[in-house]
């Protein structure tokens, strides 16, 4: 870790890579990355493939609006090139094909991924955010900066928080905790950070919710729940792919169920996004790298693409759980 903060640029023009539809870990993350260099004299903006979703902008009001390549300010080049919480070059998505090759440093803690850039990697971390956490500690240590940029502490308590589902998974460790313990020091309006991340779901969300209910099909003597969510439906609803972000919860809730699966398809193409989690001995990173993705033994994504429908891609993927099961 001291090596990987010792990497961080210093008064440089810097782009740190988001992963594409980022959840809180990466916004957190990213953000409080971009303050820390900030604080560093750099020039600095996170970027993605997608905006940030609706119901995470409130982390990130006042420092920075769109986060779409396309809206960078004009003539900006970035000297340095960072990567945060992402996995593989897929998880990237478009932005890998304008920057592969250019990419410095890549922070992430998912056990199972893809190296493409020289990487400060701890599968043991709950969160991008921990990590991040601990290179803010060593700059203040050897005093590449004074202090913690103010709001930091609450960008990366937030994103500990988002990655740990609120401190109740199996990746929130005592190392974790003792973390938080110090963040929590700085933020105080941290039971309104878990409110907005967990407590709070927009009408569209819990229509799509309602629709995963109803789409909800249980199998291998109620071990495994699967949520589909094809274009068409997507079309029909107006939902938008943001809506889709608890459709794995809605099969993990069920009682008994030990592997939670949902799959959406975000266009008409035959491209098929496919999110697990495991409550068992089930390794959901092995069965997603199968894929082509990773992620964690208990919590892990993958891609998948298929020209023979919805039917055929859980055909695929119950298949390689069951063997696993």
């Amino acid at each position: 870790m001291p090596e990987a903060a010792a990497r961080l640029p210093e008064g440089e023009s810097v782009l740190i890579l988001l992963h594409r539809h980022p959840d809180g870990d990466a916004v957190g993350a990213g953000f409080a990355l971009k303050r820390l260099l900030e604080a560093r004299g750099c020039t600095a903006y996170c970027v993605c493939e997608d905006e940030i979703p609706e119901r995470l902008r409130f982390l990130t009001e006042g420092l920075q609006g769109s986060i779409r390549v396309e809206n960078l300010p004009e003539g900006f080049t970035p000297d340095r090139i960072l990567s945060v919480d992402t996995a593989s070059p897929a998880q990237a998505g478009t932005l890998y094909p304008l920057y592969q090759g250019r990419i410095d440093l890549m922070i992430d803690h998912h056990a199972k991924g893809e190296m493409y850039a020289d990487g400060y990697i701890d599968g043991s971390a709950s969160s991008a955010g921990e990590m991040v956490y601990r290179l803010s500690r060593e700059l203040v240590r050897t005093g590449a900066i004074p202090s913690v940029p103010e709001g930091v502490d609450r960008l990366l308590y937030a994103s500990i928080s988002a990655d740990t589902g609120c401190f109740r998974f199996s990746n929130a460790t005592p190392a974790t905790h003792r973390a938080i313990a110090e963040l929590l020091e700085s933020t105080p309006d941290a039971a309104d950070i878990n409110h907005r991340l967990f407590g709070v779901k927009s009408m569209s969300l819990l229509r799509a919710e309602k629709v995963g209910f109803e789409r909800l099909r249980v199998l291998a003597d109620g071990r495994l729940a699967i949520v589909d969510m094809p274009y068409s439906v997507k079309a029909e609803m107006g939902f938008a792919d943001e809506h889709f972000d608890t459709l794995v919860d809605v099969a993990r809730g069920v009682q008994g169920v030990q592997v939670a699966v949902a799959i959406r398809q975000p266009s008409a193409e035959g491209v098929y996004r496919v999110s697990m989690r495991s409550s068992c001995h089930v390794d959901v990173a092995a069965i997603c790298a199968s894929f082509g993705g990773g992620g964690h033994v208990k919590a892990a994504g993958c891609t998948v693409v298929c020209e023979d429908g919805m039917e055929a891609v859980i055909e695929q993927v119950c298949r390689a759980i069951l063997a696993a099961l």
